[in-house]
């Protein structure tokens, strides 16, 4: 009996995860996997940014024709609808707060015109590598995932972090990395002690 009520116990835990979890999709694969034009353009986007694979690119993919989506469905209304002026501010702030517009083209159409480089531009691991503290995109890739990297205050190690425009100037090596203000590294510490003095060996 009490394995009975074991049992029945575990199945209510699971299915309260299962209901209440959040299982939304982050990508979606393309409808035809073979088109030659589309792979293309997918490789050519994955080496300019130094992505992990092509999942990157059908995220951001879908984040855009999400965001198209929206706006198309509220051009279609009343420029007075109160949806509309709600809704479409708010979509046009979030764009304009992430460098995806320029704050003289505050408007629905100007959104329909973003493109996926624009995003991808915005990504954390590219901001790295344009602000000079990588030597390559996978090198700023790498430096965000071992913790070495900064926003503000706040440790981030997503390449895929989308930056704010107000955030971008405060891209900075974390306190605790050797390339910042952080005790050296396991090799460097290693050659001092040795009294060698470190050189310009890598740091861990």
């Amino acid at each position: 009996m009490e394995a009975v009520v074991s049992t029945q116990s575990t199945w209510k835990q699971w299915y309260q995860r299962r209901v209440h979890g959040n299982y939304s999709k982050t990508s979606k694969t393309p409808r035809r996997p073979f088109e030659k034009e589309r792979l293309d353009n997918e490789m050519k986007v994955v080496g300019e940014f130094g992505l992990k694979n092509k999942r990157e690119v059908w995220r951001v993919a879908l984040l855009l024709a999400k965001m198209r989506a929206n706006a198309r469905q509220l051009l279609t209304l009343d420029e007075k609808n109160s949806k509309r002026i709600f809704e479409g501010n708010a979509l046009l702030r979030r764009c304009v707060r992430l460098g995806l517009l320029e704050e003289d083209k505050r408007e629905l159409d100007y959104v329909l015109a973003i493109k996926v480089g624009d995003i991808m531009a915005r990504r954390l691991q590219t901001l790295v590598f344009k602000q000079n503290l990588a030597k390559s995109l996978h090198h700023a890739r790498v430096l965000i995932r071992q913790r070495h990297v900064r926003v503000k205050s706040q440790m981030v190690n997503i390449p895929s972090f989308l930056v704010r425009v107000e955030q971008e100037k405060h891209i900075e090596f974390a306190l605790t990395s050797p390339y910042g203000p952080g005790r050296p590294g396991r090799v460097k510490r290693k050659m001092m002690a040795a009294g060698g003095g470190g050189g310009d060996a890598d740091d861990e």
